[in-house]
């Protein structure tokens, strides 16, 4: 029986840059750290000659585990790739002022694609991390 999502992971090619963002500008607190290499994330990831630097974070219930890897060398992600290609599409976070917020993060540097916006009885919107990642902000 599934009892539900323990964390999301984001694959970074700048660790310090999307603490920044996620620590530091969200607010997450960094639980744990490790280093893997060896057999068993090989196994596990299935690839080869694995040496990846890993992050876990949570926010509330949420938790985002970063990983930078040093090997195999990734390939490189479209900062701009579209919300509607297969795959990771984005995650969410609740605020409860969603206008601060969005002024806050897109002072700090944080790009959107838009401002707030009403859906329904919601107020959402999309912004990128540094790496080009999805999130949206969502308040009630």
């Amino acid at each position: 029986m599934i009892r539900g999502i323990h964390h999301t992971a984001i694959s970074t090619p700048n660790m310090e840059r999307a603490l920044s963002f996620y620590r530091d500008l969200l607010g997450m607190e960094v639980l744990s750290e490790a280093r893997f290499s060896g057999d068993t994330p090989e196994q596990v990831m299935a690839l080869e000659a694995v040496d990846v630097y890993s992050v876990m974070l949570s926010l509330g219930d949420v938790r985002v585990e970063l990983f930078e890897f040093d090997s195999p060398t990734p390939v490189t992600m479209d900062e701009s790739r579209p919300v509607c290609d297969h795959g990771f599409t984005h995650i969410c976070f609740e605020v409860t002022d969603i206008d601060d917020e969005y002024r806050r993060l897109q002072e700090a540097g944080i790009r959107f694609h838009c401002p707030p916006v009403g859906v329904g009885e919601l107020r959402v919107t999309y912004g990128r991390d540094p790496d080009g990642n999805v999130f949206e902000l969502l308040s009630p």
